[in-house]
Parts: C-alpha cells; sequence; structure tokens
C-alpha cells in the first residue's frame, strides 16, 4: 500500500523496538485486518517476555542518561518529531483511516493533535516550574521541584491509535521520562509506524536507545506492564472494566496508574438552543469515528417543547449520512473496529427494544460490495427512559437515546445520573443556564462544554473525566505534573539550627 511504502516501514515482522534498534520476536503472530475492506494489512509478531524483560531493562538505562539532558535540549528533540510528523501526516493519517477505520479527515486529525501536543511540550520543556514559600524559620528558604519519574507504560486503544500515545509520549520525554508503549492489538502498524519516523529523529539526535520502547501484545502484556515495579506510571486508556484490572494491579504495588476509561455523554439541548448549530453538534458526536469515541455523544436530553422539532431535524439528518469507504472524503461514517463490534452493536439494540426503547432510525448491519468486511452498520436513533441498564452502559457503537426534560435542574440530574462521567455539554443561549450547568450544581464530568458537542477537545485543556471513566488527566494544562515527582527543599543559610512549629532540642 502506498501510504506504508511513504512511511517508510520495513520492519513489519520484527515488532519490538527501543527507538534506535528492532528485534525479532519469537513471540506469537498477530493479523491485522483493516475494517475497511476486511483484507489483511499485514502479520506482526507480538512481544515475548524475555524481550519485554530486555526492553525494560534498556529503558531503565536509558532513563539514567535521559533525564540529564536539560529539558530544552530534550524538547528540541520533540520539535524535531512535530516536524517529522507533519511530514509525514497524509501518510499517517490514511493509515489510520484504513487501519482503525475512522474518516481521513478525523484520521488526518489525529495526527494534528500529535502535532499539536508536541508544539506544547516543546514550550513546556522551559517552563517546568515548581513554587517557593516562605520559611517560619529565620535565614531559611522553602521551594519545591518537579524531578522525572522514570519509566512510563503507555497502553493505547484502537480508537485512537496515534494520537493518545503523543499526549503521554510528548509530556514524558520533555519531563525527562522515558516511554514503554504498546498499542492496541487491533492497530498494531500504527504504533510501528510512528516508532519508524520518529527514530531518525533520535538517530540525528543521538537519544539514548530506550527512550522510546514499542512492545506488540494483547492482554498478558498489559498485565506484565500493571504488574511491574520498575515502571512507576502506567497511563492507560480503555474499558472500565480494564481499566479497574490495571488500577487495582498498579496500586497494589503502590505505583501510579493514569487511566482515561468510558463515556456515556450527554447534550443538553435546551428550548433556547441554536438548533441548527445543536444539530451539528450532536450528529458529529455521535456519529463520529461510528460512535467509536471516549467522548461520543451518546445520549441527548432535549427539552419537551423543542423535542418534536429537534427529533425531527435529527431524524432527517441521519437519512443523509453517507456510510462507506472512510477514506473516501465525500462519506460521512466508516465501520466499526470488527465483527465483534458489530455483534456488541446488534445485542445493544435487541436490549434496547426490550427494555421498551423505540427506534426512529432501525439499526441494521449494511450488506454489498461496498460493505463486504461485515464492519458497516447503520447507525440509530432511540427514544429511551435514562434508568434504562442498556442506556447506563457504554456501548462503542452509533447508538444514540434520546431522552426528554421539563426543568433545567432535571436536565442535569439526568446527565449525571450514569456511571461514567467524561464529558458532558449544554446547547444553549440562556446566559443563567449555561452558567448553572458549569456552576458546582451542574455536570459532574471531567470536560463541560457549552454550545459545543461533546467530541472535539484541544491538546490545551487537561483531558479526562469522573466516576468510572478513572479520574485521569492528559494533554494540556498541569497534566505534565503526572509524569514527574513532586520534592520539598528546605535551606538553611544560618550558623543555627531552629525546629519547626518552635520545638526545642539543646544538647
Amino acid at each position: 500500500m502506498e501510504f506504508l511504502k511513504k512511511l517508510g516501514i520495513k520492519k513489519i515482522n520484527e515488532g519490538v523496538s527501543t527507538g534506535l534498534q528492532w528485534h525479532n520476536s519469537k513471540g506469537g503472530k498477530l493479523d491485522s485486518y483493516s475494517p475497511v475492506d476486511g483484507k489483511l494489512i499485514a502479520t506482526v509478531k507480538m512481544t515475548d517476555r524475555r524481550q519485554y524483560d530486555a526492553v525494560m531493562k534498556k529503558a531503565t538505562a536509558a532513563f539514567e542518561s535521559w533525564r540529564q539532558w536539560p529539558a530544552p535540549k530534550r524538547g528540541e528533540v520533540v520539535r524535531q518529531i512535530s516536524e517529522a510528523l507533519r511530514t509525514h501526516k497524509e501518510a499517517l493519517g490514511k493509515l489510520v483511516s484504513y487501519e482503525m477505520g475512522k474518516s481521513l479527515q478525523e484520521g488526518l486529525g489525529e495526527v494534528q493533535e500529535m502535532i499539536d501536543i508536541c508544539d506544547f511540550a516543546v514550550g513546556l520543556s522551559r517552563q517546568l516550574h515548581g513554587l517557593t514559600m516562605h520559611s517560619e524559620r529565620p535565614g531559611h528558604r522553602m521551594y519545591e521541584q518537579y524531578h522525572p519519574l522514570g519509566i512510563v507504560g503507555v497502553i493505547s486503544a484502537f480508537n485512537f491509535p496515534v494520537a493518545v500515545w503523543s499526549w503521554n509520549a510528548a509530556l514524558a520525554w520533555v519531563c525527562g521520562d522515558v516511554c514503554v508503549w504498546k498499542p492496541s492489538e487491533k492497530a498494531p502498524l500504527c504504533g510501528i509506524a510512528c516508532q519508524h519516523i520518529i527514530e531518525s529523529v533520535f538517530k540525528k539526535n543521538s537519544v539514548p536507545e530506550g527512550v522510546s520502547n514499542l512492545i506488540i501484545g494483547g492482554r498478558e502484556t498489559g498485565e506484565w506492564m500493571s504488574a511491574d515495579t520498575r515502571m512507576p506510571l502506567v497511563s492507560a486508556t480503555g474499558s472500565t472494566r480494564m481499566g479497574k484490572a490495571v488500577g487495582k494491579t498498579v496500586g497494589e504495588r503502590l505505583g501510579r496508574s493514569l487511566l482515561e476509561l468510558g463515556g456515556n455523554n450527554a447534550i443538553i439541548i435546551s428550548k433556547d438552543a441554536d438548533l441548527d448549530m445543536a444539530l451539528i453538534g450532536a450528529v458529529f458526536g455521535a456519529v463520529g469515528t461510528a460512535g467509536q469515541r471516549c467522548t461520543s455523544t451518546r445520549r441527548l436530553i432535549i427539552h419537551k417543547s423543542v423535542y418534536n422539532k429537534f427529533r425531527d431535524k435529527l431524524v432527517n439528518a441521519y437519512r443523509q449520512l453517507k456510510i462507506g469507504n472512510p477514506l473516501d472524503v465525500k462519506n460521512h461514517v466508516g465501520p466499526l473496529i470488527d465483527k465483534d463490534a458489530v455483534a456488541l452493536y446488534l445485542q445493544s439494540v435487541e436490549k434496547c427494544k426490550a427494555e421498551g426503547g423505540q427506534f426512529l432510525v432501525e439499526a441494521a448491519v449494511l450488506k454489498g460490495k461496498a460493505y463486504q468486511s461485515g464492519c458497516y452498520v447503520q447507525p440509530c436513533i432511540a427514544e429511551v427512559k435514562n434508568h434504562y441498564s442498556i442506556v447506563q452502559h457504554e456501548t462503542f457503537a452509533p447508538i444514540l437515546y434520546l431522552i426528554k426534560y421539563s426543568t433545567l435542574e432535571e436536565a442535569i440530574a439526568l446527565q449525571n445520573a450514569v456511571p461514567q462521567g467524561l464529558s458532558s455539554a449544554i446547547m444553549t443561549n440562556n446566559l443563567k443556564e449555561a452558567e448553572t450547568f458549569l456552576s458546582t450544581a451542574g455536570s459532574d464530568c471531567g470536560i463541560a462544554n457549552v454550545n459545543i458537542g461533546t467530541s472535539g477537545a484541544e491538546i490545551g485543556g487537561a483531558f479526562g473525566g469522573e466516576k468510572e471513566t478513572g479520574g485521569g488527566r492528559e494533554s494540556g494544562s498541569d497534566a505534565w505534573k503526572v509524569y514527574m515527582r513532586r520534592q520539598t527543599n528546605t535551606i538553611n543559610y544560618t550558623s543555627k539550627l531552629p525546629l519547626a512549629q518552635g520545638i526545642k532540642f539543646d544538647l
């Protein structure tokens, strides 16, 4: 495939990289099929336990050297990675689209997120700041500083096969950490491609081998990482079930975990909303990436006075959706990741009907030559009650639930009455409603938006959510502190040794 050639991928079958060297694995084989056409893209080898330990040894040694590099010098390496990503944006975006199934525009957008976080990290490399505090003791100065943490493990999910890794890696690198990355077993080539892109940058700058490491594997490999005391931080993106397992294992060894888990995101459509604007936010949020974003819009909570009008606009918009090959820019919706995802979509639809859900746009698995992979489905809409068990659950598919409300307080209560707490939004031109939604009595999510949808977060803000979403924060703001250890320092520049709290201890 032309875009694979442009990415310079030559070591597909080896599957283990320490940043400068590729190593032939003796582990099992992993086939990567495209959900676009069902074709086998490539077969890669998985990392075995012996190689995993070898990677960890390289990473440990690399950290001893890398943490001594001045942070702006580390930032310069990341700046060059940003330039390399710009050069390879089209080819990498096409690979993301083909291996994962999201639209080409979204694939290119994901690579742009990588570029943006690199640019953010470059600036950050010159402002890894601490604080100074006044001491109660005369002739003393107190301050705090941040030091590199060590090896950061990154377990990424299939739906954002490259961007979420870069959120972690770019910040970790400028902070002086090294990374061990296990990409999703459903999109391993995206990980291999990224490793090839940064390899030339690392060689040109004499970056120590082991600063960026790639391992290929499934659940067992993630379990190695979670239990590894050599890895002080494990950043994991995926299901709530997976996150609970990772958090438990990492917690038992008193390590740190950064968890980005499930979402069950709602948009409140107010009686004072711009309905045309709300329609765009709702449709993209619900069908973008075929409903396979953690920030996908799952629920629309619509004021009763505009419910029928907005419902009809929404159904009409769904009839105009173009579903097909995501590399064709005319199509809005691509496939689900695999046939297992299709089965879960169908199961969820049946559960919704069994609980009383009324479908306005029916679900279907699409047939025909254009849908030969068997992974294309019809985005569907159902009228439901918020308490239905299926509505409380996150289904990674384009199923949109409509719920009616009467008062803003009721709408916010409905919005919050799910186990997940990632992203939320309100569409309103009423200032009181907007401010109430953002107040302590409003949304309980990590992300709360006004007059934009639940998807499409920018890298400048910290990304993450509460409750069963895991509580982690990645990307912008002060998320960099997760990748460092905080140290409080007190300096006595006198010839006496007074104790704090006025304690006397004379010899």
